[in-house]
């Protein structure tokens, strides 16, 4: 990996390696004090975070490196009107990695293209989330010993869900995996997810309630419900509390269940769930910090390249509103393919 924006990009290969190193990390931490001595992390948060923000700037001092950055963008000279572009090329040339968390979807693909250093997406809009993927699939493994051969069932909010975007992403590259898809029609996967799931021939059935699912699930991946991802104040009304997992509604799952949840949570895991061995997902959280540990040793350590140069564009092509194209217009007009589908290669968006 030169950059990670898409946990979609990474090989099985890679993942292995990542791991193999994180597993490393949470057995022997001492063995990587020094893992990225002397390195320098610039943490780019234009959107509030707490665990990704945190564990990001935990992992790099837990590896030896140091940090700087912003976790409000109108204390930058970006309120004053700096382009993405010049951010990341002035920030590139501090820093031997880059951290960023943004509200535009396709905002790392963005900076990517630009930096001298590795860029690591920390969640782009309500597109993507690899780190997240990452602390993840170390949870899933660490527990179960493997990812291949589970039924993983996504509740909550899955067109918005970042997380849930990556996470399949990365289970495309796993064996026998079964998805059940359980959401509001209004939430339900985006188009480019089902394509996704599509081409890569994924066993998935997308329902409404989650009770008639939980027997059958290994892991169950609860989601909040977004309000800051939605346009429609009265869509987030009429969805918000649809899914709360309770301690009574488990009485069916399976005894060696996991229930993961990226936090921040709001109403839809009771409090009465926390104590359940099932539950997982504050030790989720430490194990991101440690898959950031093991990805900041690889992206940090990278030697200094000078990116080729760019096309000008001269106005989105992409139609998504929260494009990042729609607000930086300099960015050049790339296009991939998806399902036989073309579609815009920084958010995904069928063009």
């Amino acid at each position: 990996m030169r950059h990670l924006i898409d946990f979609g990009d990474v090989s099985r290969q890679e993942w292995d390696e990542l791991y193999t190193r994180a597993a490393a990390i949470i057995d022997h931490p001492k063995d990587f004090l020094e893992a990225c001595y002397g390195k320098v992390s610039a943490n780019l948060f234009y959107e509030p975070s707490t665990r990704t923000n945190f564990s990001f700037q935990t992992a790099m001092l837990r590896v030896g490196g140091t940090t700087f950055g912003f976790a409000d963008p109108k204390s930058t000279s970006t309120s004053k009107g700096e382009t993405l572009k010049d951010t990341i090329k002035m920030v590139s040339g501090y820093a031997d990695v880059v951290v960023m968390r943004h509200p535009r979807e396709g905002a790392a693909k963005a900076a990517s293209l630009y930096s001298h250093v590795p860029v690591i997406n920390a969640g782009d809009g309500g597109h993507m989330h690899p780190t997240q993927t990452a602390a993840d699939l170390t949870t899933i493994t660490r527990r179960r010993g493997t990812v291949d051969g589970l039924s993983i069932g996504f509740c909550g909010d899955l067109k918005y869900g970042r997380t849930v975007h990556s996470l399949i992403k990365a289970l495309a590259k796993f064996q026998k995996i079964k998805l059940y898809l359980i959401s509001p029609r209004e939430l339900a996967v985006p188009e480019y997810m089902r394509m996704f799931l599509k081409e890569h021939g994924l066993w998935n059935v997308e329902v409404t309630g989650l009770e008639p699912v939980i027997p059958q699930l290994d892991v169950l991946y609860m989601t909040r419900i977004q309000q800051e991802r939605f346009v429609d104040p009265l869509e987030y009304e009429r969805n918000k509390g649809v899914y709360i997992l309770s301690k009574s509604k488990l009485e069916r799952a399976k005894a060696d269940l996991l229930i993961m949840h990226p936090l921040p949570r709001v109403d839809e895991i009771s409090q009465d769930v926390d104590d359940d061995p099932r539950a997982v997902y504050f030790e989720q959280a430490r194990y991101g910090m440690f898959a950031r540990m093991s990805l900041l040793a690889d992206l940090a350590n990278q030697e200094r390249l000078t990116p080729p140069p760019v096309e000008i564009g001269h106005g989105p092509v992409c139609h998504n509103p929260n494009c990042i194209t729609q607000f930086e217009a300099y960015l050049p007009p790339l296009v991939k393919v998806n399902g036989g589908v073309e579609c815009c290669a920084f958010c995904d968006a069928a063009l």
